[in-house]
C-alpha cells in the first residue's frame, strides 16, 4: 500500500497497541489496501467494509473519524479520501473547506 508518510504511520501504530487504538489502525490499514485496488469508493462503506473484513468488532463514529484522519494523512490517495469524507459528513448544508477531517461523532444542537 502506498504510504507517503511512513514515519507518521509507524508512530500511530506504535502508540495504539491497546484494543481500541489497534482497531483504528487495523481498519485504517485495510481501508488503504482497498484504496489500492478500487478506483471508486464511498467513504462510509469502505470503512464499514474494512471493519467487517478484519472483524474489528464494529467501530464508533469517533473511531471512523480517526480512520479517515489516518488514511487522509498517510495514503497516496489521502487527499482524495479526505475531500470525499468531508463531503459525506458535512454539517448541515455548509461544505467544509478546511484542510482537516470532519469528526462524524459531533452533535449539532439547534435552539
Amino acid at each position: 500500500m502506498p504510504i507517503i508518510k511512513e514515519d507518521d504511520w509507524d508512530k500511530w501504530v506504535k502508540n495504539n497497541q491497546d484494543p481500541y487504538g489497534k482497531a483504528i489502525c487495523d481498519v485504517a490499514r485495510r481501508v488503504m489496501e482497498i484504496l489500492d485496488v478500487e478506483q471508486e469508493f464511498d467513504t462510509y462503506r469502505i470503512i464499514c467494509r474494512a471493519d467487517e473484513e478484519i472483524s474489528a468488532g464494529g467501530i464508533t463514529g469517533f473511531m471512523a473519524g480517526a480512520v479517515a484522519s489516518m488514511v487522509s494523512h498517510c495514503h497516496s490517495r489521502g487527499e482524495e479520501f479526505r475531500k470525499k469524507w468531508n463531503a459525506d459528513n458535512k454539517i448541515g448544508e455548509k461544505e467544509y473547506d478546511g484542510d482537516g477531517v470532519i469528526n462524524p461523532a459531533l452533535i449539532t444542537l439547534s435552539v
